[in-house]
């Protein structure tokens, strides 16, 4: 049976290396992964600040740092700017397929090529099809592969989870040989394509940290929502905003447990 939000148990990490910010430490809340999601579930932890990665549902629980901020953007509101229109020019000839997974080695090849040439500094190098397979799994049951092609050759795929509420974006990876393309950027605008093909209100794009090269792009996507203080607020993402983590945990108490 699928527990309900308040009988979900979650655990705390020991304090680990930061990924995104250099010198700091990271503690991360996740849900037990023995329990059953439902997507109504994972909607209500999406809602709380949650996003998935493999089988885990997780979310920063750091001591002394509030900088990662979950962030969604506004569908029905997004009006793509100028840079955004020029991109979705560029790809015009790009062909989508959506699959059922990313098994294969067409996408496990293009996921290495761009994790080699890309992210060669970052936790996932080098890449290994064990790690890929767990990290991009369907665990939820909810999740879409997107397939962008340029005749035959892939050249960019994007996984999304179907919530109630939006797509949330679990990771993209593209031919980098094809800078000229912005395959990145053409990425969520799929999926904010796709999320208003289906009537869903929201894309959720993890988080956005305030002087993280890599996570500022988030910000040229508007209108664009924050998770403060235990709600979602429109910002201005150039602002530096510390949230209330605590509000998140105590929705959640007494079922943490450190580990």
């Amino acid at each position: 049976m699928t527990a309900s939000l308040r009988e979900i148990k979650v655990y705390t990490t020991f304090p680990h290396r930061c990924s995104y910010l250099a010198g700091e430490e990271a503690t991360t809340l996740f849900v037990d992964p023995r329990q059953k999601l439902s997507r109504e579930l994972y909607t209500q932890l999406s809602l709380l600040g949650f996003r998935r990665s493999g089988d885990h549902v997780y979310r920063p629980h750091c001591n002394k740092c509030n900088a990662c901020i979950a962030s969604r953007v506004r569908v029905a509101e997004f009006k793509p700017s100028r840079t955004q229109r020029r991109v979705q020019r560029r790809n015009a000839d790009l062909r989508l397929e959506v699959s059922e997974s990313i098994l294969d080695d067409e996408a496990y090849g293009l996921y290495r090529y761009y994790i080699e040439s890309r992210h060669a500094d970052g936790d996932m190098y080098p890449p290994e099809r064990e790690q890929y397979e767990s990290f991009l799994n369907n665990g939820l049951g909810c999740a879409n592969y997107y397939r962008l092609y340029q005749g035959n050759r892939l050249v960019a795929v994007t996984v999304a989870d179907e919530m109630l509420d939006g797509l949330a974006a679990i990771y993209t990876f593209f031919d980098p040989d094809q800078p000229q393309r912005s395959l990145g950027t053409e990425a969520v605008l799929l999926q904010i394509r796709q999320a208003k093909l289906r009537g869903l209100p929201y894309v959720y794009l993890g988080y956005w940290i305030d002087g993280c090269r890599k996570m500022s792009y988030k910000a040229s996507f508007s209108p664009l929502e924050l998770f403060i203080d235990g709600q979602w607020q429109q910002q201005k993402t150039t602002q530096t905003v510390a949230p209330d983590t605590d509000a998140v945990v105590n929705l959640l108490e007494p079922s943490i447990t450190d580990s």
